[in-house]
């Protein structure tokens, strides 16, 4: 009878705090989707500041517009940590494909970091393969002296597009390498694109460090198919014509970081953050100006509902994610310098599209903690909490203090038909989508905040 009684007085104690985390849940979200600031935080951050390739004036007056967003959430602290990153420029670039009786220009851009061909331009035959193996079978006199297209399609039988991603990016990433150890004199690629459009994708390559530096750009999925017909058929050249190149030296940037102070065990930190930088095409709006302006928002909200958390709640904007990670490393760096206790770091960086759930990189025994809350989320269309995911800008202080890491999932259908492209435009946000997706990781936060991390 007393283990009876004890069983009941446990399961009361257990819906009353859930009821009570429940209340907490729909405060949040009422107070993000009736008087949120973060649609229109991104159309300032786009309108005003737009693209914002780090080490550029633009990423500069980026800082700026964070500092200030994060004094009017309300923040106790707001500081700028100092972070040295690189500046590479792409300058103007062409591609001219003859697949008939002249040369007609089409979409491109450059892959980021990609070395151009000095402003001068590179003429010669294309030689088309599928992927790395059909290269590497092809006699060494079929491919040097050639432009080579490796046409690898991203591929639609992945029902969640960023594995997709995953299994085309390296063809993105490393074709320049592989292209040069056999002679070839530069890469074009199909983008790595869920669209059915011709919108070039950006993205960050590298060199190895024992090849040539050969110029790599990107074609969209219309222009795509054409050439591949026109491969097919006879003999195309291309002229390839870009400017692009690294400069020499680091710029000093920063990360912006507003924090809220916690009450009880102030010196354990919860990290909530996206970037700002962004590639120098579109208005870098989903990517990740939606993930900096949800976790200013976080802030936003919680100070306004009156919240005192227990832990401090840090929100972080990086800087330096898309070609580098500096900000990330800085970040991780200094946590180790200054011996602080980070107790989960969480991150939005997959477009600011309908939160569908909340990776986890993390122990099994933590993973399986956060689980027992995944009905609160129900209500919210939120439900999906299996998959290891974090992301790259906290992927430093997870990996260097092993901080529990935690990732924002957004439905991912559209986020590459945007990604990396003149197309991600403040337009191309919806403001509840975004806004749920803020709803999401307050809720989070607070759970964290509220209950601990085992």
């Amino acid at each position: 009878m007393k283990l009876s009684l004890f069983t009941a007085a446990v399961f009361l104690s257990f819906s009353a705090a859930h009821a009570q985390d429940s209340l907490m849940f729909r405060r949040i979200s009422d107070e993000v989707m009736l008087r949120s600031t973060c649609y229109n935080n991104l159309r300032v951050l786009c309108k005003t500041v737009g693209h914002r390739l780090s080490g550029t004036p633009a990423a500069a007056k980026a800082v700026q517009w964070g500092e200030k967003a994060m004094k009017e959430a309300g923040a106790d602290n707001v500081w700028l940590q100092p972070v040295d990153v690189p500046y590479w420029y792409r300058g103007k670039e062409s591609l001219e494909l003859n697949m008939g009786k002249e040369f007609k220009s089409v979409p491109v851009l450059s892959l980021g970091n990609s070395q151009g061909t000095n402003g001068k331009p590179l003429e010669a035959p294309v030689v088309m393969v599928y992927n790395f193996d059909e290269y590497r079978a092809l006699p060494e006199k079929e491919v040097k002296g050639k432009i080579v297209f490796f046409n690898y399609r991203f591929r639609q039988d992945f029902i969640n597009s960023f594995e997709g991603y995953g299994d085309a990016v390296m063809y993105r990433w490393n074709s320049p390498n592989v292209a040069a150890r056999r002679g070839a004199a530069g890469v074009i690629i199909r983008s790595m694109s869920t669209g059915q459009d011709d919108y070039p994708h950006t993205g960050s390559m590298h060199y190895d460090d024992s090849v040539v530096k050969l110029p790599e750009m990107a074609i969209g999925n219309q222009t795509a198919d054409a050439l591949e017909q026109a491969c097919l058929k006879g003999t195309v050249r291309a002229r390839m014509t870009s400017e692009c190149h690294m400069m020499p030296q680091m710029v000093r940037s920063y990360n912006v970081i507003g924090e809220i102070k916690g009450t009880e065990k102030p010196e354990r930190i919860i990290t909530v953050g996206g970037h700002l930088d962004s590639w120098d095409v579109g208005e870098g709006a989903h990517d990740d100006g939606a993930g900096c302006v949800q976790s200013i928002e976080v802030i936003r909200t919680l100070k306004a509902l009156g919240y005192k958390p227990r832990y401090t709640i840090r929100a972080v904007l990086f800087m330096n994610e898309e070609n580098g990670n500096k900000g990330g490393h800085a970040y991780a760096d200094s946590a180790i310098a200054r011996r602080e206790q980070h107790v989960l770091a969480m991150e939005s960086d997959a477009g600011g599209f309908s939160p569908r759930g909340i990776g986890l990189e993390m122990t099994e025994e933590q993973k399986q903690y956060i689980r027992t809350f995944a009905p609160l989320f129900m209500p919210y269309n939120v439900y999906d909490f299996s998959k290891e995911e974090g992301g790259v800008d906290i992927s430093p202080i997870h990996n260097k203090l092993k901080v529990p890491a935690a990732g924002l999932l957004p439905d991912s259908q559209r986020y590459f038909d945007y990604h990396h492209t003149a197309a991600d435009n403040f337009e191309a946000v919806n403001h509840r989508e975004l806004k749920l997706g803020a709803v999401t990781m307050a809720q989070f936060i607070y759970l964290i905040c509220e209950h601990g991390l085992k």
